[in-house]
């Protein structure tokens, strides 16, 4: 499944202009750094954090053998396999340690953009539309 999520990507990715494709590196960190806030703030609107954790399940799965010359009906077969799941637990944090992150954050996003602002001119003028 996420090999055609990112093979997704990468046909989207091909159909944007070069421009896009410059503006889009260039607000990379940005975004990391805007979903780390979203996430921080909720949060401290929750009073705890979530954690993912993967577990795995047992799942059983038809891997009855092909058909062949020498056994052409071949008795059917089950396997058992481990599935991978994420799962969010709850977690417990210090609230002030929260506040503290998102403050820092906000101020990182704020000199980021500054930067972004000065890149986001220089892809327009190297690659006008």
């Amino acid at each position: 499944m996420k090999r055609y999520a990112i093979s997704a990507f990468l046909i989207l990715g091909a159909c944007a202009t070069p421009q896009e494709r410059c503006i889009n590196n260039a607000t990379r960190d940005i975004q990391i750094v805007d979903r780390l806030i979203e996430e921080s703030q909720a949060t401290l609107a929750r009073g705890y954090a979530l954690e993912r954790e993967t577990i795995y399940r047992t799942e059983f799965q038809d891997c009855t053998p092909e058909a062949t010359e020498r056994d052409p009906k071949p008795r059917p077969r089950m396997c058992t396999v481990e599935v991978p799941q994420t799962v969010m637990r709850p977690k417990s944090v210090d609230l002030k340690d929260e506040s503290a992150k998102l403050a820092s954050l906000e101020s990182k996003r704020a000199t980021q953009a500054g930067f972004a602002q000065t890149s986001i001119a220089q892809c327009r003028s190297q690659f006008p539309e």
